[in-house]
């Protein structure tokens, strides 16, 4: 497990590019790039369990299955990765899981007046590197699009 770090600077104040970030309708928008069919289910207090899902060309429901460990708002979300959404099914164990579990996913943002800094570090298994280094910037640029139109 590998952990990788990506940064955008985005010409929008924290608390916009935060909302931007998490919000029902934009979250899918700059995620699509990961899966067009991206979304998620559950809350982004600290504590709630949350689940990134999108659904395959079968229409089977697939994703990750996670907590928000923590959740400053406008400056760190941290989300621990513990399984996998297969179905209806929760797996938290087993090969498929225990091959890139537990892996976080932490956000950063810090303004510096009219610029935010967003930092993005992930765990990666060695296996997904290059898919991350491929869209997790396209990723940001859409978030960043995202942000700066009003």
């Amino acid at each position: 497990m590998k952990k990788l770090t990506y940064r955008m600077e985005i010409k929008a104040p924290k608390e916009r590019v935060f909302e931007k970030m998490i919000g029902r309708d934009t979250y899918k928008q700059w995620t699509a790039e990961f899966n067009p069919t991206s979304d998620f289910e559950g809350g982004w207090n600290k504590g709630d369990k949350i689940r990134f899902v999108g659904v395959t060309e079968e229409g089977k429901k697939q994703g990750m299955l996670a907590r928000i460990e923590e959740n400053i708002p406008n400056e760190f979300i941290s989300i621990h990765h513990y399984g996998i959404v297969d179905g209806e099914n929760e797996v938290t164990e087993g090969p498929m899981v225990e091959s890139w579990t537990p892996s976080y996913e932490n956000y950063s943002l810090s303004q510096e007046n009219e610029i935010t800094n967003l930092m993005v570090e992930v765990d990666v298994s060695d296996e997904y590197i290059e898919y991350f280094d491929e869209t997790w910037p396209k990723a940001l640029l859409k978030l960043k699009e995202i942000s700066e139109n009003i």
